[in-house]
């Protein structure tokens, strides 16, 4: 089911969605990543995550999609690719009269989607923001299945003082009232504790 992740920096979010995704999603899942090597940090910080992404013995345990701006077209990519695996499984049951199985936790494919807050960023810094409604519009229209995504909670504090961060949480703040209101499972994070809203 469409579900999003939602709390504060550091909460827990990315953690939880991908114990999440790797229990509930079968091996063939996807990855959808919206950060771009900015500095440092950010350097460390996506090395820090494609780990977490990696089995014991150092294989991949998602096929990651790397996209800052066109979250629509990399869902519908990973979709399709979801698409394909499905239909084969499909077509060779068909071979085998009267069997008909059934998707149990683990079986099914799915696609994680990591982050709404650095997508926003990325389309400001590449000054991008007159698309927000048409990528938004086409990634909610094909968010279906077993997707997550992941985002931060804004307004949970001070209004912030600078112009530019005040447009930033507005656009942030509307891609997550829109992607909310198109899941079927909404998990807000407090101190790495998961609380299910919806």
């Amino acid at each position: 089911m469409p579900t999003l992740v939602t709390g504060g920096v550091k909460s827990g979010k990315s953690r939880y969605a991908l114990d999440l995704a790797k229990s509930e999603f079968g091996p063939r899942r996807f990855f959808i990543a919206t950060s771009a090597v900015l500095d440092e940090e950010m350097t460390e910080r996506i090395q820090r995550h494609r780990a977490e992404r990696k089995a014991a013995d150092g294989t991949d345990l998602f096929e990651t999609i790397e996209e800052q701006v066109r979250i629509d077209e990399a869902l519908v990519r990973a979709l399709s690719g979801l698409g394909e695996a499905v239909s084969d499984a499909n077509a060779r049951l068909e071979s085998l009269p009267g069997i008909r199985l059934e998707a149990r936790p683990g079986d099914r494919p799915g696609v994680l989607v990591d982050c709404l807050p650095m997508w926003a960023n990325n389309l400001m810094y590449h000054k991008r923001e007159d698309e927000f409604d048409a990528i938004l519009e086409g990634f909610i229209k094909v968010l279906s299945g077993d997707v997550i995504v992941v985002t931060n909670e804004t307004g949970l504090g001070n209004i912030p003082f600078d112009a530019e961060t005040r447009r930033y949480n507005i656009l942030l703040a509307e891609a997550n009232r829109r992607v909310a209101a198109a899941c079927d499972r909404v998990v807000f994070m407090i101190s790495g504790i998961p609380l299910r809203i919806k």
